[in-house]
């Protein structure tokens, strides 16, 4: 399934795709706020989310999750799995503080699991910067996902400062370390969390 918000012509979105049932296979998704080509800009083709996953049970294989505006991605359903995720977050943010998750917390994370999940698990999830308005904008960090989830829960995360300004300062949660302009082109992983 492809979704383009903006790009071809101008668009917006609120959010790209909602799964509301349980037991769901997503398979091959690119979800993608343009970041280039026609009625594209921070608020020409506007989208907050990507995906949205409710259900219980859901499964996704390669989830590409591009340029959204808040989360890429919330997973909501208990017993989920994701198996590869590939984002970029937004190129085009014009400042800190147009792109707060909340005070005191800058940005968003690519990639949020709800606070009331219990069960979750990821393998092979990558998140990579390129804030490219010439400004510093700053990620707090690419996953955010309760810490009570069982140990061992996410596999193989990284996230890469791929050129412009800010970056990333943590890989998940407030582990694994800052992907900024100091380490460029170098990924930044967490084998292994909780």
């Amino acid at each position: 399934m492809f979704v383009r918000i903006g790009g071809a012509t101008a668009g917006m979105a609120t959010t790209s795709l909602v799964v509301n049932s349980d037991n769901v296979l997503l398979d091959d998704i690119w979800a993608w706020r343009a970041d280039h080509g026609s009625g594209v800009g921070w608020t020409a083709n506007t989208a907050d989310t990507g995906v949205i996953v409710n259900g219980d049970n859901g499964t996704a294989y390669g989830l590409f999750v591009e340029h959204y505006q808040k989360y890429q991605v919330i997973w909501n359903g208990n017993n989920g799995t994701d198996i590869f995720f590939q984002n970029e977050m937004p190129y085009d943010v014009p400042s800190q503080a147009a792109w707060m998750e909340a005070p005191g917390v800058d940005g968003w994370a690519a990639f949020k699991v709800a606070d009331t999940v219990t069960n979750f698990s990821g393998y092979g999830l990558g998140s990579y910067s390129f804030f490219n308005q010439g400004v510093n904008i700053y990620a707090a960090h690419a996953f955010e996902v309760p810490t009570s989830l069982p140990a061992g829960s996410l596999h193989d995360l990284l996230t890469v400062f791929l050129n412009g300004s800010g970056g990333i300062l943590n890989v998940v949660n407030d582990i694994g370390g800052s992907a900024t302009s100091a380490n460029p082109d170098t990924p930044v992983t967490v084998v292994s969390y909780p």
